[in-house]
């Protein structure tokens, strides 16, 4: 690894903002995956 210069002090300078649709479609993922281990532990305790 270089070692940082001035520039990297801004955070996320060198990638552009993510978009409201790639942040709203990681949510939606994370969101399927808690359902998905939440409802799992549900079936494994109640089974």
């Amino acid at each position: 690894m270089t070692p940082p210069d001035p520039e990297s002090q801004q955070p996320r300078a060198y990638e552009p903002a993510p978009s409201p649709g790639k942040l709203l479609l990681f949510v939606l993922a994370f969101v399927v995956f808690a359902v998905i281990v939440v409802g799992g532990g549900v079936i494994l305790v109640a089974g």
